[in-house]
């Protein structure tokens, strides 16, 4: 591991994947990778910017599959992992993902027809082990959409992160009620924000409907005002690698290049790193 090659290179990539060519994926994936990116695949990325832990995120489009995770997990200690899972899980299944550095349950909602309804019995006893075992929700839907889903969660107990800027709507992205929404979840001290996929702000389906877009101003607007507004000890930075929908624009030097960008100061990022380690290392 080179820490030389990006001195200020964050320790910690707190939203990325693994997959293999053959995994099983959903009925309703948007999209079927015809490639492999193997834990030893991302180590390496990582290793090449110096970047010591990863956290990795349930795969959308694999469902509730979640075996090839917990294998990478067992294999390496350097990852913790966001397991995407129905309310039926039991204790003893949730407690042994735990074993195996299970840190949260992924809520992946982006692009579904409906929301599931949280205050149901099977949600509270699920949200309810989630918050006892310490655990986090980690939230993935479109932004207007974040009121219907951070109240119920809020009321549970439970933490939350929220993934890629809160995916705010890209034609109000500052103003949408979806952003303030996020905002106030941020003020009850609960919740955090990740500065990850930032070239999906300009909407789920912009890989198909425009790939050669403008993937970078969005994020960038955004980023500023969630630091000045939130601070960096409610914000994580992930790479959201490898880059699904978009692996022939983007590599994993041109996500972190994108980040500085976004907060050129390196103290600033620095504690944004720290941020990262307490939540889901210390």
């Amino acid at each position: 591991m080179r820490r030389d090659a990006a001195a200020d290179a964050p320790l910690i990539d707190c939203h990325a994947h693994v997959f293999s060519a053959d995994m099983p994926v959903s009925p309703e994936a948007w999209i079927v990778p015809d490639y492999a990116f193997s834990a030893e695949d991302l180590l390496a990325e990582m290793d090449a910017q110096g970047i010591v832990f990863a956290v990795l995120s349930g795969l959308s489009i694999a469902g509730k599959y979640n075996d090839y995770l917990i294998r990478a997990l067992r294999e390496h200690r350097r990852f913790r992992g966001t397991a995407i899972i129905g309310p039926e899980v039991d204790l003893y299944t949730l407690e042994r993902m735990q074993a195996d550095g299970m840190v949260g349950i992924r809520l992946q909602l982006a692009r579904s027809e409906s929301l599931p309804d949280f205050t149901s019995e099977a949600y509270r006893l699920l949200l309810r082990r989630v918050r006892d075992l310490g655990w986090h929700v980690q939230v993935a839907v479109e932004g207007p959409r974040l009121p219907q889903v951070l109240d119920p969660l809020l009321a549970a107990g439970v933490d939350l992160v929220i993934d890629h800027f809160g995916h705010p709507d890209p034609a109000d992205p500052l103003g949408c009620t979806g952003f303030e929404a996020m905002l106030a979840a941020v003020d009850t001290g609960r919740c955090f924000v990740k500065l990850s996929g930032g070239f999906r702000l300009p909407g789920t389906a912009a890989w198909q409907d425009d790939p050669d877009g403008d993937l970078d101003s969005i994020a960038a607007l955004v980023a500023g005002h969630l630091l000045a507004r939130v601070g960096t000890d409610r914000l994580l930075w992930g790479s959201d690698a490898p880059f699904v929908g978009y692996e022939k624009r983007l590599s994993y030097d041109a996500v972190l290049a994108s980040y500085r960008s976004w907060l050129p100061d390196p103290r600033t990022r620095a504690e944004i790193c720290r941020t990262g380690l307490r939540f889901y290392i210390a």
